[in-house]
């Protein structure tokens, strides 16, 4: 038996303020949307790499609030390209766990948290 890629579905409110997060600010690009019928709740697709995640307005298929950690290389070269882009919502820092990684942390605009981290011998 293997197991295989995780896929986080993360809850969300409002498709404008997602898409610019997501894709406009973290670099992610969407994949695919669904709707069941015109003005019905977005459920789509973004990625970055190897990364997935679900981006959901269905009532249910998520609570917000939830936090995802990421793992990536680069993470200061990714925290300086976050930086450079004046987000007004999310300047981030990077921390230094006990736990021996680098973790970038930051706030989608519906109380989810996503965190970027690498091990410290990697940077």
């Amino acid at each position: 038996m293997t197991m295989n890629r995780v896929t986080p579905i993360l809850r969300i409110f409002d498709e404008a303020k997602a898409r610019e997060f997501y894709v406009d600010y973290l670099g992610f690009k969407v994949e695919w949307e669904h709707r069941f019928e015109e003005n019905f709740p977005l459920y789509m697709e973004v990625s970055f790499g190897e990364c997935v995640l679900h981006l959901s307005e269905h009532h249910g298929d998520s609570s917000p609030g939830s936090a995802v950690r990421i793992a990536t290389t680069q993470l200061k070269a990714y925290h300086s390209r976050l930086l450079e882009q004046n987000y007004k919502y999310a300047k981030p820092g990077i921390e230094e766990t006990p736990w021996n990684t680098a973790e970038v942390r930051i706030a989608d605009p519906f109380g989810n948290r996503i965190i970027f981290y690498a091990p410290l011998q990697a940077e």
